[in-house]
């Protein structure tokens, strides 16, 4: 089973006078790269967050966003009741004492920020753990988006690695000509230059260690293996992804040789074709966890 890196999880909780979403989205890296954006209510959890999704999603461009918006209805003044009424007696009593004008007394009070609180609330452990559940919550979302992704690049990849091997059996239905067309193609080309002679047992012998060259057998066993190997890969539990990319490098290595060594022009069309299919797979590995 794999993977794919990219995917999108979204999760809503109502973490008591607030209601929480927290989306989070991946795409392509080599490593971790989480950016985590909270609310300054739930800033001091980011580490845990960042914890979370080093556990559960490996690798990948990690992009969550937390948005918060509080239910409850009743406004809010932002006043400590206490000390405005505190610091509002003690002021009267100072002005009844001196005669002073209290008109403004109140709009003073309202405006020292002694008198003033703010809305932000210590978390306690029922809403800490709310929030960390969203955030596991929204992690395995995008995990579950990640294996169906993944399955659907899975059937993509066993398709084209089948193509390739049909391709690799192709090759046998030219090669068993290709080297007696090439002996005849030079020894072709050495009889139309007319001051050349030739020692027929030295030509052979040059012949066979020039045809033994050009023998693409090893170059096919070694393209099957690496195929059969593919397959094996993506049907084991842990992340493959670089490894599936290691073993699509192999198979272009032995498809370059094989096209190099062929000198056939109908095993050169198929080479082509080859080349097209891994260059897909190629393009789809670098998507996978």
């Amino acid at each position: 089973m794999i993977k794919s890196m990219t995917g999108f999880g979204k999760a809503k909780a109502q973490c008591g006078d607030f209601l929480i979403a927290l989306e989070i989205k991946s795409l392509n890296g080599k490593a971790l790269d989480a950016s985590v954006k909270l609310p300054v209510r739930y800033r001091e959890l980011e580490l845990e967050v960042r914890n979370i999704f080093s556990e559960k999603l490996t690798r990948g461009k990690i992009d969550c966003i937390a948005t918060i918006e509080k239910t409850n209805a009743e406004p809010s003044l932002g006043i400590d009741p206490e000390a405005f009424t505190s610091l509002y007696k003690s002021l009267y009593s100072l002005a009844m004492k001196v005669g002073a004008d209290t008109t403004n007394l109140l709009t003073y009070v309202l405006n020292q920020p002694e008198v003033k609180c703010s809305e932000q609330t210590e978390l306690d452990e029922k809403e800490i753990s709310a929030f960390l559940d969203l955030a596991r919550n929204a992690a395995e979302q995008l995990d579950q988006y990640r294996v169906c992704e993944g399955a659907i690049l899975e059937k993509d990849f066993v398709k084209r690695i089948n193509i390739i091997g049909e391709l690799l059996k192709e090759v046998e239905k030219y090669e068993s000509g290709r080297c007696e067309r090439i002996k005849d193609r030079l020894i072709a080309r050495l009889k139309e230059i007319e001051s050349v002679k030739t020692d027929d047992n030295r030509l052979e012998q040059e012949m066979i260690y020039y045809i033994e060259k050009l023998d693409i057998t090893e170059e096919k066993v070694r393209l099957r293996q690496h195929l059969d190997y593919f397959l094996q890969c993506l049907s084991k539990e842990e992340c493959q992804g670089k490894k599936l990319g290691f073993i699509a490098q192999e198979m272009g290595r032995e498809i370059n040789t094989l096209g190099s060594k062929a000198n056939d022009a109908d095993i050169q069309v198929l080479v082509v074709k080859m080349k097209d299919e891994l260059e897909k797979i190629k393009e789809q590995v670098a998507n996978i966890l």
